[in-house]
């Protein structure tokens, strides 16, 4: 390795410590898979859900990550396959939906748990007139949960709860999950963790050691698997957290996450 290669090299590693000392270290060789919620990890959390943005470094950024991990790099949130499809135009990654309901493995396939479009037609018609009678309330459907966002009346927040307990409680199989300023219920059995443990049956995630960065409560249950499995977690923000470590802000882990990626692809080089 020449001296230039060398020199930027060390660049990259001293920026990656000054961007957040409390990130992980990036093994010399790419032998992990990466997993990644979207909104507030790869995306700052706009006030509407069809509001946020991926930044073009961003997008550049996980392009190029993909290749150097030949593919083991997977999206895991609770927005829909073909929403995250619209917003990382024209990549197109694994990734698995509304908290591992469905999931699109490395070779294209589709894999959904269960089909649960009449619980979301009926929490709709139920929660309807709270949203109807509150200006800034918004319901999203999704194929197979129901989210009821109050970003922009956090004052609403136990009235929401309150109505959507009262919504779900005849509907046993349906769990309330939590989120920042959101509530979804969704059919239980299925979360971000059990999402990272399927994705960890297949190739070419199989055998490699998970890191996982998310920044909701909803997040916690990949955490905790990751961890069980001796991989790296990493909180977004803040928060009481399982995770062993801890971005302060979406835009530190993103400056963290582009450098780490010219930091592989100069060990790759060499």
């Amino acid at each position: 390795m020449g001296r230039c290669s060398l020199f930027a090299n060390r660049r990259t590693s001293l920026l990656l410590h000054q961007i957040d000392m409390n990130l992980p270290p990036i093994p010399p060789q790419p032998d992990f898979a990466l997993f990644l919620d979207f909104d507030g990890t790869v995306v700052e959390i706009a006030e509407r859900p069809e509001l946020v943005r991926l930044g073009a470094s961003t997008l550049q950024a996980l392009t190029e990550l993909s290749r150097l991990l030949e593919g083991a790099l997977a999206i895991v949130t609770g927005r829909e396959i073909e929403a995250i499809d619209r917003f990382m135009a024209p990549l197109k990654l694994p990734v698995a939906g509304i908290h591992g309901l469905e999931r699109r493995d490395a070779g294209g396939a589709r894999i959904s748990s269960t089909d649960a479009s009449e619980v979301v037609a009926s929490l709709t018609e139920r929660l309807a007139p709270l949203v109807d009678s509150e200006i800034g309330l918004m319901l999203e459907q999704k194929t197979s949960a129901l989210a009821l966002h109050y970003r922009a009346r956090p004052e609403l927040e136990s009235t929401c709860l309150r109505a959507f307990e009262d919504a779900i409680a005849d509907m046993p199989g349906i769990e309330l999950k939590r989120g920042k300023m959101v509530l979804e219920a969704k059919p239980n059995g299925k979360n971000k963790g059990t999402a990272i443990l399927d994705f960890l049956e297949e190739e070419p995630f199989r055998g490699r050691t998970p890191w996982f960065a998310g920044d909701d409560i909803t997040d916690e249950d990949a955490f905790q698997v990751v961890n069980g499995l001796g991989g790296v977690s990493v909180k977004v923000g803040e928060g009481p957290t399982v995770a062993n470590y801890r971005a302060k802000s979406t835009a530190s882990f993103l400056a963290w996450l582009e450098a780490a990626v010219q930091h592989i692809a100069a060990e790759v080089k060499r």
